[in-house]
């Protein structure tokens, strides 16, 4: 199989709900986020461009796109950086990293990935989120995982469980009965980077 998002950005209103349950159930550190929503509007972030009645703003949810080709992957010198054989999700593994940064260097969606420069912090003093949640470490490079935690077990990422008008979809993307499947298959859609030749398994409606 091969897990997948469909994103509605007809839907969308950028309310950062998806970032914030992904944060939430991963337990991230202060000031890492691997979801975040761009506008585009305005000369000002989350700004309309336009008039009134006419006034308009989009917004797109990005995060790693857990690619069919990632680029990633190919530069990672210890394996460290991998895709899932039996999900083609692309994983990290923090106890390989080394910490050279390669993968966020050979990635061309900017800011997907972090780094933990210090020992992970928490404004509560102490890190929260799914209990099998992997923990955090310092020196490591993070990023999205598709909730690995929650969809290796049959559910659903958090991003999508929380959205409140529904504008994220989940599913295998190879079962052409799934609903992501026949999203991609019935509406128009666009990709991030497609000339990157990465084969984003993320898809945006539009």
């Amino acid at each position: 199989m091969r897990y997948g998002m469909v994103i509605d950005q007809k839907r969308c209103i950028g309310c950062w709900t998806c970032a914030m349950s992904c944060k939430s159930a991963n337990g991230l550190p202060d000031g890492v986020w691997w979801n975040r929503v761009l506008s585009d509007g305005g000369e000002e972030f989350e700004t309309m461009r336009g008039e009134f009645p006419h006034a308009k703003v989009d917004f797109t949810p990005v995060s790693c796109q857990h690619c069919e080709n990632p680029a990633c992957v190919k530069v990672c010198p210890v394996g460290a950086t991998y895709k899932d054989p039996d999900t083609g999700i692309v994983r990290q593994d923090y106890d390989k990293c080394i910490g050279c940064r390669m993968c966020m260097a050979a990635c061309p969606y900017t800011g997907v990935r972090s780094f933990n420069w210090e020992e992970p912090a928490y404004s509560i003093g102490f890190a929260t989120g799914d209990a099998d949640a992997a923990p955090h470490q310092k020196h490591v490079v993070e990023k999205c995982t598709f909730c690995y935690q929650r969809t290796s077990q049959g559910e659903t990422p958090a991003c999508m469980e929380l959205c409140p008008v529904r504008a994220r979809f989940w599913g295998d993307l190879d079962d052409p009965e799934s609903e992501v499947a026949k999203l991609v298959a019935t509406r128009s859609y666009q990709q991030l980077l497609p000339d990157e030749g990465t084969k984003p398994s993320v898809y945006y409606l539009v």
